[in-house]
């Protein structure tokens, strides 16, 4: 049995469409299906019951699920630890973070790496997502929260200070009231963040115009005038047609956690990585 076909019959488990396995694994969908069938032929077995809504495993494929698990995991593992040892400067680093962070704390990073080993191919991806160290679907990760997965080598980078914002043309709103204003604050939906409480509490007569989960689209709807939004200040202080209100106390910051797995420990160009956005971004 062959690992790429036990990889198929596991994007297949869990995505449960030939289409998004092909998706997952970069392959077509007639693919996909070829390789399905050649792999229940070899087995003798029918792994998946196919029906209207998908492919739903069989009990002879849910009874060698686990197993293919840990073919994935020991696969993985090995490509971890040959990856890891590579010495060469060069090759691809994926680094993924949140939107703003990509857009405006990682260019003078990346800019000052490339300019020093420009053999290696930079990949960010950015978004909500939490992508897998494990599964190398990337190689350095930037989170506001501690990394909680087994195997993960982690530090805190730094403590981000936030600021409060309106339009540059706007009168100052006055801590403690905020009537005739607005407030833009982050998407409900993902949880309770410091900041957005504390914005609300410190403008109680404001009124709630916009949520969103994209702190660059806050700071583009405050620069048009919908709003107070509150800011990492690398965000606020770059984007036109800002101005930071002068209070005497500000938004509660969050810490920026870095993070890679331990089998990458080695990587030269992940650690050329972690010693530039170290030298930069901390005194």
């Amino acid at each position: 049995m062959e690992w790429s076909d036990v990889r198929i019959f596991l994007a297949v488990a869990r995505a449960t469409t030939l289409g998004g396995a092909g998706r997952a694994l970069k392959l077509s969908h007639p693919t996909i299906g070829r390789r399905l069938r050649a792999l229940e032929e070899a087995t003798g077995q029918t792994l998946f019951q196919r029906t209207a809504d998908g492919f739903v495993l069989t009990d002879e494929g849910a009874a060698v699920l686990v197993l293919a698990e840990q073919m994935e995991e020991s696969a993985l593992a090995m490509e971890r630890k040959l990856a890891g040892e590579a010495q060469t400067l060069d090759g691809v680093l994926r680094i993924s973070s949140a939107d703003w962070f990509g857009a405006y704390v990682l260019p003078p990073v990346i800019a000052d790496f490339s300019r020093t080993y420009p053999d290696v191919l930079i990949e960010i991806l950015t978004g909500q997502r939490l992508f897998n160290l494990a599964h190398r679907e990337a190689d350095l990760v930037f989170r506001i929260v501690p990394f909680d997965e087994p195997d993960v080598i982690q530090r805190r980078l730094l403590t981000m200070t936030y600021g409060v914002y309106v339009n540059s043309a706007l009168p100052e709103p006055d801590v403690g009231d905020g009537s005739g204003f607005n407030l833009i604050t982050m998407d409900a939906s993902l949880g309770s963040f410091p900041d957005t409480n504390w914005l609300r509490e410190r403008f109680p007569n404001a009124q709630l115009a916009l949520r969103s989960n994209n702190r660059h689209v806050q700071a583009q709807m405050c620069a048009s005038g919908v709003g107070i939004a509150v800011l990492p200040r690398p965000v606020g202080d770059y984007v036109p047609n800002l101005k930071r209100v002068a209070l005497d106390e500000t938004p509660p910051g969050r810490d920026i956690w870095m993070g890679y797995h331990r089998d990458m420990k080695r990587l030269g160009r992940l650690r050329a990585f972690v010693d530039t956005i170290t030298r930069i971004l901390t005194p």
